[in-house]
């Protein structure tokens, strides 16, 4: 299909039109309408996400996400000209959106919305867009179907033109918000707080946020052929990079043939993370320099050898990414996070075999056969992002299956094996694996999924981070009651006081000393020599730690010039307390 319009050029307007495209016409209510429309959205997404605990309530989850991805599709994507789709894809992606937030929000204990599904849906929102903005310009009807015919010069153009137009608006945004707050504080001099009083409540800034994005992008799509050149300096930018990234790539590349990659391994960083990452570079700056087609590629040699280069040199990084992870899973086993992993890897694998043939296939010309190549890959990934983010293939159950395979076949002690991520990671599946471990004959197995159950967070069942033992598990399965020491001796402590050092968690595994200091102070002293100080307020009746009082300075103020020169100035003693046990000093003094 050529780069034909589906539509005749705009009528004459008493606008001048500073489109890209003549085909659209101009549109001066556009920043205003955007505007709006991300103002409403804004007060809505507050209204959802900002009133009580919205991470334990999917359906805000998911109405939240619903709002915010069909606004912001819908302003990037509509014109004009079919507008009616462009709604239509918007709520379609809002619906799809609101759905994987539902699922991950309600998926684990005291989970987020913003988990690994939640980014995979919104890398195929990202990549479906341009396909959407391209086959809307230029499709005969509304059969969709026909992707692969769309032509890769305009479907380029949107991708790169959506890139900057989302940037500007948000770079826009935050200019804004430092004009109004700058504004505030001058208003505020005269004793005018009307703006300051305003950022204090929670729905002014979402309305002023949606307002200038909405109103940002509006202004800079009615302007777009100035947009397209800025497109094309950012391009030229990032192509000026191609060869420096290039070189460096040979060079590593060349020399992990004496090195070999043991040092990748022992280097302490995320190999498979740092290849991938490299890899969405070389494709970012090989784009910029062969441009939106045959016309639109550099004329310098340097950078089209550069961009070959860059192509190729996918595959070995991916290569390197996918055996890193390999390697991960071979040692510690499946985790959602591996097998995300692991997917990111085949994919820049198959890109990486693009590349290759490309270069191989046409030489000097390589990016007339890799552009239709990538066309295809782009669709394919939203298909594929999409279909993973969704909630049909479970990792966690994936995860569940392989690492209780390993603990039973004792590939892993109980001691080491990770129960906060089967508990808290990896969704009912991980769950319901350890109702079944903790009937299991194996006493120490049986203890330790008991504690992972009962486990109310990650950081109560393992908040140091390191592994447990049987002596962690046997004690930390007693009441709390019975791990406090109480002094002076003789006193004791309530139920509330109780409830709190629970909670906090400093006496999980190891048992702890509580001096009674008074009826509303306890301090506490835990492993390590930390002392803490437990204070009851006096209108809720809750407990909860006084940090403060541990504080040196609290009672330093400044002096005045008439002070310093005219007051009486005496040294006092003063009393403070501390924690001796054993008759040596522990931990900080305090009031």
């Amino acid at each position: 299909m050529t780069d034909i319009p589906a539509s005749a050029p705009a009528p004459d307007s008493p606008h001048p039109s500073h489109r890209l495209d003549d085909s659209d016409a101009p549109w001066p209510q556009r920043p205003w309408i955007m505007a709006a429309i991300c103002a409403v959205a804004g007060l809505i997404f507050h209204m959802l996400v900002d009133r009580g605990d919205a991470a334990s309530e999917p359906g805000r989850s998911a109405l939240a996400a619903f709002v915010a991805i069909a606004t912001v599709v819908f302003v990037l994507g509509a014109e004009l000209r079919r507008w009616h789709w462009a709604l239509g894809f918007a709520l379609l992606w809002g619906a799809a959106m609101g759905l994987i937030a539902w699922s991950s929000a309600g998926y684990n204990l005291h989970s987020s919305m913003i988990e690994w599904p939640f980014w995979s849906g919104l890398l195929a929102v990202l990549v479906a867009t341009p396909l959407f903005q391209t086959r809307r310009d230029v499709a005969p009807d509304g059969r969709f179907w026909k992707l692969w015919q769309m032509p890769y010069a305009r479907l380029h153009s949107h991708a790169w033109t959506d890139a900057v137009i989302g940037a500007a608006g948000l770079v826009f945004t935050g200019i804004t918000f430092l004009l109004v707050f700058l504004i505030g504080q001058m208003f505020s001099l005269i004793g005018i707080d009307l703006i300051e009083r305003l950022f204090r409540d929670d729905w002014f800034p979402w309305m002023l946020a949606g307002a200038a994005f909405g109103g940002a992008v509006g202004l800079l799509r009615e302007r777009d052929r100035l947009v397209s050149t800025l497109q094309r300096l950012v391009m030229i930018v990032l192509a000026v990079l191609a060869p420096v990234l290039a070189a460096a790539l040979v060079i590593f590349l060349l020399s992990l043939l004496g090195t070999g990659l043991t040092k990748l391994w022992d280097s302490g960083f995320s190999t498979a993370a740092l290849m991938m990452a490299v890899a969405a570079f070389a494709v970012l700056l090989a784009n910029a320099v062969i441009g939106n087609g045959t016309d639109d590629r550099a004329n310098n040699s340097l950078l089209r050898v550069a961009a070959a280069v860059l192509v190729v040199a996918v595959l070995p990084l991916a290569v390197i990414a996918y055996y890193s992870m390999h390697l991960r899973v071979i040692q510690y086993g499946w985790t959602p996070e591996r097998i995300w992993g692991v997917v990111a890897a085949m994919i820049a694998l198959a890109y990486g075999v693009a590349g290759l043939w490309s270069v191989a296939k046409g030489r000097r010309g390589f990016d007339d056969v890799l552009r239709p190549l990538q066309q295809k890959l782009a669709i394919g990934l939203t298909l594929l992002a999409l279909f993973l983010a969704l909630p049909i293939v479970d990792f966690g159950a994936i995860s569940t299956r392989d690492q209780v395979a390993r603990l039973k076949s004792g590939a892993v002690a109980s001691e080491k094996f990770d129960w906060a991520a089967l508990a808290f990671d990896f969704g009912p599946d991980g769950r319901a694996a350890l109702k079944d471990l903790a009937k299991s004959v194996d006493k120490t197995r049986a203890g330790l999924a008991e504690w992972a159950l009962k486990a109310k967070d990650r950081w109560e069942l393992n908040g140091s981070g390191s592994a447990v033992d049987e002596s962690d598990m046997v004690y930390g399965a007693k009441p709390i009651e019975q791990k406090i020491r109480i002094f002076p001796v003789g006193r004791s402590l309530p139920a509330e006081a109780y409830a709190a050092l629970a909670a906090q968690g400093q006496c999980k595994t190891a048992p702890c000393i509580a001096y009674v200091l008074g009826d509303s102070r306890i301090a506490v002293v835990s492993r390590g020599g930390n002392v803490g100080l437990l204070v009851r307020d006096a209108k809720t009746q809750q407990w909860s730690e006084n940090y403060d009082a541990f504080r040196s300075g609290d009672t330093t103020r400044g002096l005045t010039i008439d002070e310093l020169e005219k007051v009486v100035v005496e040294v006092r003693p003063v009393t403070r307390q501390q924690v001796f046990v054993d008759g040596k000093p522990v931990g900080e003094d305090f009031e």
